[in-house]
């Protein structure tokens, strides 16, 4: 088998399912008996949405999320039945979806952020994965150890409901199990970085009287100084986290939260701690980790989850390349080099959002110490901390740069350190620069660019420029290879490159106005393959 996928959450079964997109076999264990009953995650970005549609199953997950016509609003409060504080108000996925159309900059992704339960998201991916022919589900089995040589890897595996022991033997293993990932410790790879940096408590309820939470109009999230609630499905089911001991009493805290007693079913309640580490290495011989195996966050700004989505589209089609005999080995080495520097800023930018949280808390509670915040002659107190709330802001959900902005530049497979622009974390900055992500531009016809990529590698060539014999040189590598002409219009003259070599992963291998002297060396470095350039005589 080319691929055991170790974890079956989101981050895993991206991983299968990215692979399978390239026509490679895996299989995809997963301890648990079935998906996940916890709300790890409420909100899929644009980027994991992106990926999700070039895996063509954007339509059929946003089916079972939160209907896209609900703003994305976040409020702060007093409390659920006191005055708002401060909104930020934020356009549905719909609305979203159509101002990236009409601005037409290059900015947004073209596909909006998607909100979603974990509780909901891991079946509606699971079934795809039931759906592919190339994908070996097995729910049940528990990882227990491995061992590795040069020509493969020999994974124990028991199972959790009989006790049977298997060793299944595959060219790669990745480990997607988790922040206590056994693979990682398997492997030997070990984690920097804050481990239990505070106490939170997690209640996931059920509440039909939904009035109690949106007297306020729709909200996603509903946040005071006592904690943050999450609605979960636009209509009764909430997650509230608060600050608490592991011993406290969930009925208390939620009852104290809301400031009254509610009819509430619980669904979930536990004490939870957030871990900021980042794993020094990404990768043991031929043993890989990714997802929360490989980085761990507090979820301010949502950089959990959606992190490891951009690790599975990262990896997934380098191990695809290199099981079908078109990718090299240092195609392996650059999955470090792209993602960790990844998983280090987002980590640094969830630490950001923290602290502007501690100090909106703070502003919150300093009013409070002066008298109730909800009586009748506290307006000019609540008028303030509005004003202090709107000036520390809300990059938690506006750090465009973080969530799609990023660029893999340094990485190995680039020809040339490019001249890209220099990143900023609350916006992304379009460009066609190699590393960074293709910008979405929309066509005349309204179809966004990226629509017309293939699976493998993508080669845009605007207007009448010359192209050589790539085709030629892709064929003799077996590189996967479609040529995309188009017309010269307002949003291909954005690009500022006549050519661009598009990765299976949308990010861009190269870009130039002219045709290379010679297309070999390139295709040979953006695959990883280093032995060298093809004789002329063996290119058809």
């Amino acid at each position: 088998m080319p691929v055991l996928i170790v974890g079956a959450g989101p981050v895993g079964m991206v991983l299968a399912l990215t692979l399978a997109h390239l026509d490679t076999p895996s299989i995809i264990v997963e301890r648990n008996l079935h998906t996940t009953r916890h709300p790890k995650m409420d909100l899929t970005n644009g980027r994991s949405m992106e990926i999700f549609r070039a895996l063509g199953i954007a339509d059929e997950l946003r089916a079972v999320g939160v209907p896209a016509d609900q703003p994305l609003d976040v409020i702060w409060a007093t409390s659920p039945a006191g005055h708002v504080l401060h909104r930020f108000a934020y356009p549905s996925p719909n609305a979203a979806r159509e101002i990236a159309r009409l601005s037409n900059d290059g900015t947004a992704t073209h596909e909006p952020s998607m909100r979603v339960s974990q509780v909901v998201l891991e079946p509606a991916l699971k079934a795809q994965l039931d759906a592919s022919p190339l994908i070996d589900v097995r729910f049940g089995w528990a990882f227990e150890s491995l061992r590795q040589d040069n020509m493969g890897v020999v994974a124990s595996l028991s199972s959790t409901d009989t006790g049977m022991n298997e060793e299944v033997t595959c060219d790669y293993l990745v480990g997607c199990d988790g922040g206590g990932s056994r693979v990682r410790e398997a492997i030997g790879i070990t984690s920097e970085g804050d481990y239990a940096i505070a106490e939170f408590y997690m209640i996931h309820f059920r509440c039909a009287r939904s009035d109690v939470f949106t007297r306020f109009g729709p909200v996603f999230h509903l946040q005071t100084g006592l904690g943050t609630l999450i609605s979960q499905n636009g209509n009764d089911i909430w997650t509230l986290h608060v600050l608490a001991p592991p011993d406290a009493d969930p009925k208390i805290l939620l009852r104290d939260f809301v400031g009254s007693e509610i009819d509430a079913e619980i669904l979930v309640a536990n004490p939870w701690t957030p871990h900021m580490t980042v794993a020094n290495h990404y990768r043991d011989g031929r043993v890989f980790i990714a997802g929360d195996a490989a980085h761990q966050v507090i979820p301010t700004g949502g950089y959990g989850m959606n992190t490891g989505v951009g690790d599975a589209a990262d990896l997934g089609w380098k191990l695809a390349a290199v099981c079908n005999g078109w990718g090299g080995e240092s195609l392996l080495s650059s999955y470090e080099a792209e993602r960790r520097p990844v998983a280090l800023r987002n980590r640094e930018a969830a630490a950001r959002h923290v602290i502007v949280r501690q100090q909106i808390n703070e502003q919150i509670h300093n009013a409070q110490a002066l008298g109730d915040l909800d009586a009748p002659d506290a307006a000019h107190r609540r008028m303030a901390v509005g004003r202090a709330i709107a000036a520390l802001g809300n990059l938690e959900n506006e750090s465009w740069g973080i969530e799609h902005g990023f660029t893999y530049c340094g990485s190995p497979l680039l020809e040339d350190e490019p001249v890209g622009p220099t990143f900023n974390p609350e916006r992304c900055e379009p460009s066609t620069a190699p590393g960074c992500r293709f910008p979405n531009y929309y066509l005349d016809d309204g179809r966004p660019i990226a629509d017309k990529f293939g699976r493998g590698f993508t080669l845009l060539a605007i207007g009448s420029v010359e192209i050589g014999r790539i085709d030629a040189y892709a064929l003799a590598i077996g590189m996967p290879l479609k040529i995309v002409r188009l017309e010269v219009e307002p949003s291909t003259q954005k690009l500022g490159s006549l050519l661009i070599l598009v990765r299976p992963d949308h990010h861009i291998a190269w870009s130039g106005s002219q045709q290379p002297n010679d297309w070999r060396p390139i295709l040979n470095r953006v695959v990883g393959i280093v032995s060298p350039v093809i004789p002329e005589e063996r290119v058809a």
